[in-house]
């Protein structure tokens, strides 16, 4: 992608942020056209360029799905879901399952029991098909995803424009949030999470697709902004995003940025020779004034709260006793219900029904962890296993995906404090399991995909 079509793009999205703040019916048309767009682009595409065009298709709708659900745009809650799903079977139809890949289809069946308990479990004023829509449809997506990406070759060029279909709406909903909240700091009342400041919506879901995007944004700063123009360009975007996440006061989505920008910049690091160790570490000095100033600015418009909240302290300063924000005690309720019944679990959907049965409470812990466990029982142990396990194989034997340890650290941490509400976890897990490949033609080895190459190889 060359700059001009890259600032474009770019241009189109800081647009089309503040067409949909003006006009919110737009979001629905917006959707719509990722639908026929995307589909398109997959049906025309020739074969070898099929994989690639649904990795795109894919990766923009997980961009856009937070975006989408604040705006009004969805006709369906979990419709990003299945988009994903759709657009993946597209490709599986046109294209070559790899053998080795049977391991998520066991994935897939493993989550088979635990709907047939559900629905010899269930109540009569319960919805059996809701429930298990919404429960499963993000296991179901990420197993899918699993199948179509396990050691399907991908050129570096092409991972990085993954990532970066990924971040363009992002950049969409950052000018949206700056329009719906211009002033921050009439927004803030506590230490709790800001709805306001996340555009009305769920700050979980918000600070986790942001912080997705200040990752993607570092990766382009380091590494994809070959001069100074359009390293300004990846700064500020960073800087603003990272702001707007910044303020949600949810911690679990910017907290994970950080642990995916810390291995990213270890293992790049690690690799390069001293001249490309010395642009790095210049590169980090300028990094690190651009997050004390995005934390400074936030500090200011939130009048020190975000300091307390990142603290765990009230908004007077007292010491919480509960980091977690009382998840813990959710958690606990879970692995207990696992262990009251270790072979099939409670069923798809039911650990809610039941905590509001035994303790009066309906609450979520979002950790899909202790869900899998509590709701599937063993079968939910074995399936985890092969999430947990199976890219951490295949890394042993192939270390092409520079980016792997970054995708992995955020589908793990995600999960355990947004469980899957949003399909960007199963997806990025996905990106876990490419089969990256480095173009050996002179003319593609820039210096910074010679130093991507010898950091993919540690």
């Amino acid at each position: 992608m060359n700059n001009f079509s890259y600032i474009k793009k770019i241009g189109f999205h800081v647009l089309l942020g503040l067409a949909i703040y003006a006009v919110s019916f737009l979001s629905k048309v917006y959707l719509f056209a990722i639908c026929v767009y995307f589909a398109n682009q997959i049906l025309t595409a020739k074969p070898s360029q099929k994989p690639v065009q649904v990795l795109l298709a894919c990766a923009y709708v997980v961009g856009s799905e937070v975006f989408i659900r604040m705006t009004g745009g969805n006709f369906l809650y979990e419709a990003s879901k299945y988009l994903v799903i759709l657009f993946v079977f597209m490709g599986l139809f046109t294209t070559r399952l790899p053998s080795q890949s049977l391991g998520y289809i066991l994935y897939l069946f493993l989550l088979l029991p635990g709907i047939i308990v559900a629905g010899l479990n269930s109540s009569p004023g319960s919805n059996l098909r809701t429930d298990i829509a919404f429960n499963l449809s993000g296991p179901v997506c990420l197993g899918i995803v699993a199948l179509f990406c396990y050691k399907r070759k991908i050129s570096f060029q092409n991972l990085n424009k993954v990532m970066l279909y990924m971040a363009l709406p992002l950049i969409s909903m950052t000018v949206y949030l700056f329009f719906y909240t211009p002033d921050v700091r009439a927004t803030v009342t506590g230490t709790g999470s800001n709805f306001a400041a996340s555009g009305g919506f769920g700050p979980n879901q918000v600070s986790t697709v942001l912080g997705l995007g200040m990752f993607v944004l570092t990766a382009r700063f380091f590494m994809l902004s070959p001069n100074l123009f359009l390293k300004i360009i990846s700064g500020v975007l960073l800087a603003a995003m990272s702001f707007r996440g910044v303020v949600t006061f949810s911690r679990g989505g910017i907290l994970t940025a950080l642990f995916m920008i810390a291995a990213y910049l270890f293992f790049y690091f690690k690799k390069v020779n001293i001249k490309a160790k010395f642009r790095i570490i210049r590169l980090v000095v300028i990094f690190t004034a651009l997050a004390l100033s995005v934390w400074l600015i936030s500090s200011l418009q939130t009048g020190g709260l975000i300091e307390n909240r990142y603290a765990n302290r009230d908004a007077l300063g007292r010491e919480k006793e509960d980091v977690t924000t009382g998840r813990s005690d959710l958690i606990s309720f879970e692995l207990n219900e696992f262990l009251n019944n270790p072979v099939f679990g409670v069923g798809v959907g039911k650990i809610k029904i039941l905590r509001e049965q035994k303790e009066g409470l309906l609450a979520a812990s979002h950790n899909e962890v202790t869900r899998i466990l509590a709701e599937h029982g063993f079968f939910g142990v074995f399936a985890f296993s092969i999430l947990l396990l199976a890219p951490m194989i295949l890394r042993f034997n192939n270390k092409n995906n520079v980016f792997f340890y970054s995708f992995y650290l955020f589908w793990f941490l995600t999960i355990n404090h947004s469980a899957m509400r949003i399909a960007a976890p199963a997806f990025v897990y996905g990106l876990c399991l490419l089969d990256v490949r480095f173009k050996s033609k002179r003319v593609n080895k820039s210096p910074a995909t010679k130093l991507v190459k010898n950091i993919g190889n540690s």
